[in-house]
């Protein structure tokens, strides 16, 4: 079986049978026990999923409630974690538990009905405090290789270029005063999870230009090999997204980028080859549909050591950061694959990963275990405004994204 997040969450694969499975923290907005119906606000939208008739309903604590989908605790703004199965009728409720944390105890990952802890650390080094002499696997620090975290010489100058083009276009893509900037993500359930936050604070932050329209494309169990194909039904609920916010694909001009794949196995020269080859492929499919696209910001997971799923742990959440160096080194190096007529120009956008309860020398970022869900991998509302709060300061100061962003 596999099991993602229903609001926003990557596949987990649990390897048994082929049933898909949703893990989602929501707020319930209404409970109709004769028609078997749950209506929940989730990830920024109201929802209406069926209710199996055998559903499990859980307290905080995991113990089942007598009365079940009838329980009077399951009232109007109550915040629970439901376990929904995709079948070819669509979703169905298998769980529904009060608060945050696994609706259902997990078939991997667990011992003895609970959830391993994970790490507070595994002992690695942000690549953003590497330097051109600290090694990792073969790999020197800094975000873009020889302990630089800035972008320099012509990647830096191809960047301005690109920056420096970015105004506010009409529905056919032509320049116009009153036209639109559009910011999109494209990825998966942790990208949804944080840049659907970040949305928020976009929305209400008065710095922010009013011709930037932020628009969240990024979905639940949509890694990066879920975008390659460019008919997949990713880039189609990506289509009804823009649409749904008034965006042309015309206006889309700076995407945002989070790297990873579900379940990646070997090494980091094997699941990093084709995380790369992965993405490299989105980013052309972005180019081929967003005509104007000019900058795309990449980005790496955060501290998967908490994780107590095979989704993406330690240390592969660690090392697809080295990825989005490979992909930008290689548009510097005039990559077939992302050449500038083929790909937006790749740049870091913030730089997420610390080592778990470490504090990042930089800032003092940590990642403690509340801030993540009960999977380990997928944060928790503290989790998800680290992450959004690290976005939003990005656009605002940074000197060249600042330049379109701000008023």
């Amino acid at each position: 079986m596999r099991r993602v997040s229903l609001l926003a969450a990557t596949a987990i694969l649990i390897v048994a049978g082929r049933t898909t499975a949703f893990d989602a923290v929501g707020t319930i907005k209404k409970v109709d026990a004769d028609k078997s119906l749950l209506y929940i606000h989730a990830n920024g939208q109201d929802r209406t999923v069926k209710i199996d008739k055998e559903v499990k309903v859980l307290d905080a604590a995991g113990k089942p409630l007598a009365d079940g989908i009838k329980s009077k605790e399951l009232k109007e703004g109550a915040e629970v974690t439901v376990t929904v199965e995709r079948d070819g009728d669509g979703p169905v409720i298998k769980a529904i538990r009060l608060g945050k944390g696994q609706a259902a105890p997990a078939k991997d990952g667990t011992k003895d009905g609970k959830a391993k802890e994970g790490k507070a650390s595994v002992g690695l080094k942000p690549l953003t405090e590497m330097t051109a002499d600290d090694r990792y696997k073969g790999e020197d620090g800094g975000l873009y290789g020889g302990g630089k975290n800035e972008p320099t010489g012509p990647l830096l100058k191809a960047a301005r270029d690109a920056s420096g083009k970015i105004q506010p276009l009409d529905a056919d893509g032509k320049p116009a005063k009153d036209g639109m900037i559009a910011l999109v993500s494209i990825s998966m359930s942790n990208a949804t999870q944080e840049f659907s936050m970040f949305k928020q604070l976009a929305d209400r932050d008065e710095k922010k230009s009013p011709r930037v329209t932020v628009v969240d494309c990024a979905q639940g169990g949509q890694a990066m090999a879920q975008w390659v194909d460019p008919k997949a039904r990713a880039w189609v609920e990506a289509d009804r997204r823009l649409e749904a916010a008034k965006v042309s694909p015309k206006q889309v001009q700076v995407i945002w980028v989070k790297l990873a794949n579900i379940q990646p196995k070997g090494d980091l020269a094997d699941h990093g080859k084709k995380l790369k080859t992965d993405t490299a492929a989105v980013l052309k499919n972005a180019k081929d549909r967003f005509p104007n696209v000019r900058v795309a910001y990449l980005g790496s997971r955060i501290y998967g050591g908490w994780a107590t799923t095979p989704l993406n742990p330690e240390p592969y959440a660690y090392e697809s950061a080295f990825v989005v160096r490979w992909l930008i080194q290689d548009q510097t190096k005039v990559s077939a694959e992302l050449d500038s007529d083929k790909a937006p120009v790749l740049l870091w956008g913030p730089y997420f990963w610390a080592d778990g309860t470490t504090p990042r020398k930089s800032d003092g970022l940590v990642y403690e275990r509340s801030d993540l869900v009960g999977d380990g991998t997928h944060p928790s509302e503290s989790g998800r405004r680290k992450v959004a709060d690290m976005l939003l300061k990005f656009f605002q100061t940074d000197p060249l994204a600042s330049n379109w962003y701000l008023k």
